[in-house]
């Protein structure tokens, strides 16, 4: 290796720390983006109610330094040799703590929580809500600003911090005395691991992660004035929002022994995008993990949605600032491992095959709602269900309709984003733990009708915060560079695309696309209360 003729200990790395919802990984990167080490933690989910899901902040904090450590280890280095440090986190997930005693007022709350869905309801019919629409269709009609229209189209989710917020600030007292003395700090996983990090000095976060909130005016670029006076959130609590790419400081020297140059902070889907190199409008990338999450990149100006696609900050980086639109659905990965559990099958590789065993699901049909559904349908009240059982259904039957779901959403989710942004699609690259499921990924490229390509390394958030970190120190020194250490991909193309009057699976699969339409629909409205 070329850059070892200096001495083995000038070699430098950069580490990358991806924080998701079922693990922390950690990679350690060399030059030529080549992963050097790694190391990997479990992160439990803690279920205290129906509804409520949490995560323990002391558990987070040990399983980042468990990682760091282990993964620097197993490259053989130094820690001294890691030259700067980037951090990749799940959206939405947040604690508030006490700004003096660093303590947290209670448990990092998860953005797959339901405790506000009757909240989210009871002002998603309010009649502020309705005045605010009526107004800022008026407004929008005098001015025809994008934003009006945004306002006039809003509604609020579950998986945005705001009610959540909201909850915690109505139902845990300590929380609310702190924000009134000026002592409570409200963070996502990477502000509170930012202010562990630097012993404190530091409380911020990104734009990214900023703009998944749902408390961040994406027009404006500063935390919604308007929102936290609706809502009564108090704006002292909230930390200062930095580029994605920003020397944050260097870790607490008493931490890793040395200090480390933390040099990029970002949202997870966001830094599976930089990953991806989707630097271009119109390039889009879904990452198929715990949920689904589809972006695609609408350039300098943020995109006004009908639909429930949400327009974000994808990063900034010096005055560049670059965002996306996006779509999701909960329950992908969650719906998988569901089914591991229940022993329909015991190892994920199993399930390409037992899916092609069979010809066809039977007429079975898997709605993954276990988190309520998403855009176009946005139904937090829609239950998880499998329809058209027979005594005939076999496991692999069954095994096949959750996978077919999987890329049904996948479907759902590209023709939302095609009817809205209007943007023609430049390149369609797929990662995170799902996408290895050759089944899916075939199904996706038959539906949408449009290669889709693979990368070798299906963990992109933790490239892509390396990416930024390492473009902010010059360890790398252009996004050409970056794109050429793209790894080679996998492709899949859509069957029957005119090959000699080969028969299109996407169109034999048009009847049974639509039985699951109408299985979402039985599915949708059921945990209301009677």
């Amino acid at each position: 290796m070329g850059s070892q003729r200096n001495g083995f200990k000038k070699e430098s790395f950069i580490l990358s720390v991806d924080v998701g919802t079922t693990s922390i990984r950690c990679h350690v990167y060399d030059k030529e983006a080549k992963i050097r080490g790694s190391c990997i933690a479990k992160v439990v989910p803690l279920y205290p109610e129906v509804g409520h899901v949490e995560m323990d902040p002391d558990a987070l904090w040990t399983g980042f330094i468990t990682v760091v450590k282990g993964a620097v280890q197993d490259a053989g280095i130094q820690m001294r040799q890691i030259e700067a440090l980037g951090i990749s986190t799940q959206r939405g997930t947040f604690t508030t703590w006490d700004r003096t005693t660093g303590v947290p007022f209670h448990n990092f709350i998860s953005w797959q929580d339901q405790r506000a869905a009757d909240l989210v309801k009871s002002w998603n019919r309010s009649c502020t809500m309705k005045a605010i629409h009526g107004v800022m269709k008026v407004v929008y009609f005098l001015t025809r600003q994008k934003r009006s229209l945004a306002a006039s189209l809003i509604v609020f989710s579950t998986q945005h911090v705001t009610f959540r917020l909201v909850w915690v600030l109505t139902h845990y007292k300590q929380v609310l005395q702190a924000a009134a003395e000026d002592n409570c700090c409200f963070g996502t996983i990477d502000t509170w691991l930012l202010f562990k990090l630097t012993k404190g000095r530091v409380h911020a976060t990104d734009y990214s992660n900023a703009s998944a909130t749902g408390i961040f005016d994406s027009y404006q670029m500063c935390w919604s004035g308007l929102l936290c006076s609706l809502v009564s959130l108090p704006h002292s609590i909230f930390p200062k929002v930095e580029n994605t790419g920003h020397d944050f400081g260097s870790t607490d020297t008493s931490i890793f022994g040395v200090p480390i140059p933390i040099m990029s902070v970002m949202a997870d889907q966001q830094a599976a995008m930089f990953g991806e190199c989707c630097f271009d409008v119109g390039d889009v990338k879904i990452t198929m993990g715990t949920g689904t999450f589809m972006d695609i990149n609408t350039g300098n100006k943020p995109h006004t949605s009908v639909a429930g696609l949400y327009p974000l900050v994808g990063w900034k980086i010096g005055s560049e600032v670059v965002y996306l639109a996006e779509g999701n659905a909960a329950d992908t990965g969650t719906a998988i491992k569901w089914a591991q559990e229940l022993e329909l099958f015991s190892d994920v590789q199993e399930t390409t095959a037992m899916a092609y065993s069979v010809s066809d699901s039977d007429g079975v049909c898997f709605v993954p709602s276990f988190s309520g559904l998403q855009a176009p349908l946005n139904d937090p009240k829609a239950c998880a269900s499998f329809m058209g059982l027979k005594p005939s259904t076999t496991k692999s039957h069954l095994v096949r309709a959750i996978l077919e779901s999987v890329a049904f959403r996948n479907k759902q989710l590209y023709d939302t984003m095609l009817r809205e942004t209007h943007i023609p699609i430049t390149k369609i690259r797929v990662d995170g733990g799902v996408s290895s499921n050759d089944f899916v990924m075939q199904l996706t490229a038959d539906l949408f009708g449009r290669k889709v390509a693979r990368p070798q390394h299906h963990e992109m958030s933790c490239l892509g915060a390396a990416f930024v970190a390492g473009l902010g120190i010059g360890f790398w020194r252009s996004r050409d560079e970056l794109k050429k250490l793209q790894s080679t991909d996998e492709v899949f193309l859509p069957r029957g695309v005119p090959r000699e009057g080969v028969y299109s699976p996407s169109g034999d699969y048009i009847p049974v696309l639509q039985s699951w339409e109408r299985a979402l629909r039985r599915s949708m409205n059921w945990y209301n209360k009677p």
